[in-house]
């Protein structure tokens, strides 16, 4: 599914415009964006947590130069679903499988 595919639904299900619809998704993902830039993460009850993981320093190698490159300590935005999301996609796609075969 993409971005557009979302909207679309979206404003099917809930007769909101789509350009509405649009406005209010592409500002979800702006908050998104500036909270986690500034350290802050997002709980989302009953959906999941946008976080900031860090990763350690570490030596990575650049393979056409063989030369040792030093990756400093950085922070990486990551997406922690909730139990009742991780159960609902669990019991949703386990219907799908065995229909599959």
């Amino acid at each position: 599914m993409r971005k557009s595919d979302l909207i679309n639904q979206i404003a099917d299900k809930t007769g909101i415009p789509k350009v509405d619809v649009l406005v209010t998704l592409e500002t979800m993902f702006k908050e998104v964006k500036e909270s986690l830039s500034n350290g802050e993460n997002i709980y989302i009850r009953g959906f999941g947590s946008f976080i900031t993981k860090k990763r350690a320093a570490k030596i990575g190698r650049n393979i056409k130069r063989n030369v040792a490159v030093e990756i400093p300590e950085h922070f990486i935005p990551a997406f922690k679903p909730s139990k009742e999301f991780v159960a609902e996609v669990k019991l949703k796609t386990s219907g799908k499988s065995d229909a599959a075969e």
